[in-house]
């Protein structure tokens, strides 16, 4: 009789695990579609990707702003990597050799990179601005969370060198973007052009910040969060512990200056407080910013913000 009792609580167990699967597994792929797929041509195109957040518009609106002021400075640019054509825009302020790469978060374009570009000016750098892959006119369907972008980021850096003569270059980077700068610049073939990076938001991994954004539209975690996690290795290759920023970062050896705002839900202080100090640079710093969410920084902290990129990139020894 015991054999019939265990085996009848056993099929129980199955039966629910099943019962559980058939309706959160439809769940997850739509979440993984929505968020890290280029469904279609237009999805992640060259256009505000929140209009109805009204610093979102403001921050596309002033760096459209820049971008218009300095239309005589800009020529188109493209390269061919990974099966993909990439494209981007090359702002020349300079002949001094020095250039930021903006490599913006998920969903970006581009025009949003514009919004951060004036400090970088003000410093007497050359300014790249880039469509990553699957986003605006760039090919591609799938967000791999750093893991292939991070190629073509060096891709576009020797793009930089030979064509432009660029021997300084930092990246500046916004929360996924980041896990695109520090997989480039700890891989052996990054050259020693690359000097540094300035990252807003960088979390520890992108499973952590996913389940902050997960609660915060209210989908159920367990066990949808992990199947999500699941659709991104499965489609695209991504050893999502492997190339966390947070098993990455004590392998970086440039300078970094870390932008974090107190009030972030994504990217929760204690856990990027955990990222800083593992980090493995020599010259690394820390700004923290009260005001202000999640990649919205600078728009609420302007002055002190490119005030901190300056006095950064200056005391380069």
């Amino acid at each position: 009789m015991d054999w019939i009792i265990a085996a009848a609580i056993l099929l129980v167990l199955v039966g629910g695990i099943i019962a559980m699967l058939s309706v959160t597994v439809p769940i997850a792929k739509r979440v993984y579609a929505e968020q890290l797929v280029r469904t279609n041509p237009e999805k992640w195109g060259r256009v505000c990707s929140c209009p109805e957040n009204e610093e979102q518009q403001a921050m596309w609106d002033a760096g459209c702003a820049w971008a218009d002021e300095n239309a005589d400075k800009k020529q188109d640019v493209h390269i061919f990597n990974d099966g993909l054509n990439l494209y981007g825009e090359f702002y020349r302020f300079s002949d001094n050799g020095k250039c930021v790469i903006i490599l913006p978060g998920r969903c970006e374009c581009l025009k949003y990179s514009y919004y951060f570009a004036p400090a970088y000016q003000k410093a007497g750098y050359n300014v790249l601005v880039i469509d990553t892959r699957a986003h605006g006119f760039s090919d591609g369907k799938y967000n791999t969370i750093g893991y292939k972008e991070s190629g073509d980021v060096l891709a576009w850096v020797k793009k930089l060198e030979n064509d432009f003569n660029i021997d300084t270059i930092y990246f500046h980077t916004i929360c996924v973007g980041t896990a695109s700068g520090l997989l480039a610049m700890t891989d052996k073939a990054c050259p020693d052009s690359v000097k540094g990076i300035v990252t807003e938001g960088c979390f520890t991994s992108f499973r952590e910040t996913f389940k902050q954004h997960m609660i915060q539209i209210n989908r159920p975690l367990f066990p949808v969060l992990d199947l999500v996690m699941f659709q991104i290795t499965r489609h695209t290759g991504t050893n999502l512990i492997k190339t966390a920023p947070i098993n990455v970062i004590s392998k970086l050896k440039q300078r970094a200056l870390f932008l974090y705002g107190e009030k972030d839900v994504f990217s929760l202080p204690k856990k990027s407080k955990q990222l800083f100090e593992k980090c493995g640079s020599v010259d690394k710093r820390i700004v923290w910013f009260s005001k202000g969410g999640h990649s919205h920084l600078r728009i609420n902290n302007l002055e002190k913000y490119d005030e901190a990129i300056v006095e950064f990139l200056n005391d380069e020894k």
